[in-house]
Parts: structure tokens; C-alpha cells; sequence
């Protein structure tokens, strides 16, 4: 994803959310209301223009999903289409077709390993240089 900033929509989840670096792990919820528990909602983002080349196609994303995400996330997930945007460094505004992938882990910090596996795997297969990432601790269960 070059550099994915994302709509009016994402500025105001981002205003929310809370992003982490490696220093700050985020924390769970301190306590939910039975019978939810605390747990992680994981936002990640990923930009489909591909420099030169086109786009990441809807048959490369779902083989991608299948070999690179299900495994590591078998118990559930979401996946919507967004429309991404970007300022480049020429003050250009750049958009780009993105999927949302949306996992709620109860692991964490457990989920961290295999973030990681599924960025570094996308930006290989699809040469991108990131994946937007969002964290915010969550009530959740079923």
C-alpha cells in the first residue's frame, strides 16, 4: 500500500482508535459486561494498486486470504471493500481500491507474530511497502 491514508470514514475511527508501536502495546478492555470479554479488534489495510502493474485482483486477494490469513486467523474474520486515499510527497492526492480485513483476537499479545507474517507476506507478494494498522480494545463474544 503506498503510503494509505484512508477516507473521511477511516480519519474518524483513526481520531478514536488507538494505534501502537512496538514501545505501547495496547490493552484489552478492563472489564466488559457479561458475556462479553475483553479482546482486540485488529483493522488492517490493504491498498491494491500495484506500481506499474495495475491492481491486486479480486482472484489474487481471496488466493492471498486463503494461504496467508485464514491459517493464522481460522476462528473468524471480515473483509470489506473501501475506497483508500493518500497525500503522496508532492502534495498529490492519491486513491487506491482497499480491503479492510477485521479480526478480534482474545490472544493479544499472541496476534502480534502473525500480523507481522501477513504484512510482510502481502507487501512481498504484491510489492507494497505497508499495511495500514489499527488496535483498539474491544468487548466481544458471541
Amino acid at each position: 500500500m503506498r503510503k494509505l491514508a484512508l477516507s473521511a470514514a477511516l480519519g474518524l475511527l483513526s481520531a478514536c482508535a488507538q494505534t501502537t508501536t512496538p514501545a505501547q502495546p495496547p490493552q484489552v478492555a478492563a472489564s466488559c459486561a457479561a458475556p462479553l470479554k475483553p479482546a482486540l479488534e485488529l483493522n488492517l489495510y490493504f491498498g491494491r494498486n500495484i506500481e506499474g502493474s495495475g491492481e491486486v485482483s479480486e482472484r489474487q486477494w481471496a488466493e492471498f486470504v486463503a494461504s496467508e490469513v485464514t491459517p493464522r486467523f481460522p476462528d473468524g474474520l471480515s473483509i470489506l471493500n473501501v475506497a483508500g486515499q493518500s497525500r503522496n510527497s508532492a502534495n498529490q492526492t492519491l486513491r487506491e481500491r482497499t480491503k479492510l480485513l477485521i479480526v478480534v483476537v482474545f490472544d493479544a499479545p499472541a496476534h502480534r507474530a502473525k500480523v507481522q507474517a501477513i504484512v510482510e507476506a502481502y507487501n512481498r507478494r504484491f510489492s507494497q511497502i505497508a499495511v495500514f494498522q489499527v488496535e483498539r480494545a474491544v468487548c466481544a463474544g458471541v
